[in-house]
């Protein structure tokens, strides 16, 4: 298994922690199968989960699944 050098490690890092990442919704990826769903919602809260979703690296599904979960847990 080939490791990285420092150099590269810290290269790698600042790319990705100084690009945006960008979705393109036209290709199969994990957001095509949820686009029907967002689109049910306003613009902003679909801006909200898409955002929330790239930056955790997670599904808006699970996005949705938290928002549920912490406006449960503060009726409760």
């Amino acid at each position: 298994m080939a490791y990285m050098t420092e150099e590269e490690a810290d290269a790698l890092d600042e790319e990705l922690t100084k690009t945006t990442p960008k979705v393109d919704f036209s290709k199969p990826d994990i957001f095509l199968n949820q686009r029907e769903f967002l689109n049910l919602l306003n613009p902003t809260a679909a801006d909200y989960i898409i955002t929330r979703a790239l930056a955790t690296h997670q599904t808006p599904a699970k996005i949705v699944n938290e928002l549920v979960e912490q406006r449960i847990a503060v009726t409760a």
